[in-house]
């Protein structure tokens, strides 16, 4: 089970449960056929994003396999929530998970993608206890495979029209670190404390 004590400070990021006061942010975010192109789901009005930020708010914790942790990414000098990062527990016997991420356009090139997702990591290895974390993205979505590449992230497999998107064929991508791997890349790069 993963719970995290919350918020979660970033050395630029407050990472946060999801509040009622998202609407308007998440809306903005979500409304964007741009935030959406490589998505299962087109642009959403306010009744689905509201729908939607039901979800996230319910999403606070993982308790069996199957859930999802999500977390709302806000700039503290602003307080204005700018996207969100997500862990997915997919399975418990062979301790998989994966992530996950969406953020404004506006906010994007500036790091906080990476920023935000290497505190999911750390929530999967160190607190949950995950083997391994991977990440699945649309082949043509360069800017998320570079976040995952940036974690430390391998590309492991591309596969070829495995999915119909929005009525397309569409490749994916899959990338994933194991544990060690997130451990030996921690260990040096933090240095002496």
């Amino acid at each position: 089970m993963l719970s995290p004590e919350l918020p979660i400070k970033t050395e630029r990021l407050l990472l946060r449960r999801y509040t009622d006061d998202d609407l308007a942010d998440l809306a903005a975010i979500q409304s964007r056929p741009d935030v959406t192109r490589y998505l299962y789901w087109g642009p959403r009005d306010l009744t689905q994003a509201r729908g939607s930020l039901a979800m996230k708010i319910a999403a606070s914790a993982l308790r069996e396999e199957g859930d999802n942790l999500t977390l709302a990414v806000e700039l503290p000098e602003t307080g204005k929530m700018i996207g969100d990062v997500q862990l997915f527990w997919i399975s418990e016997a062979h301790r998989q998970g994966e992530i996950g991420y969406i953020f404004h356009p506006d906010y994007g090139g500036r790091g906080y993608a990476t920023e935000a997702a290497e505190v999911i990591l750390r929530l999967a290895f160190e607190e949950l206890g995950l083997h391994r974390v991977a990440g699945r993205l649309d082949a043509r979505n360069t800017a998320s495979a570079r976040v995952l590449e940036r974690l430390g992230m391998r590309r492991e497999a591309h596969l070829v029209q495995n999915e119909r998107v929005k009525g397309e064929w569409a490749d994916e991508v899959v990338y994933a670190i194991l544990e060690d791997e997130w451990r030996a890349r921690h260990t040096v790069t933090a240095g002496p404390r």
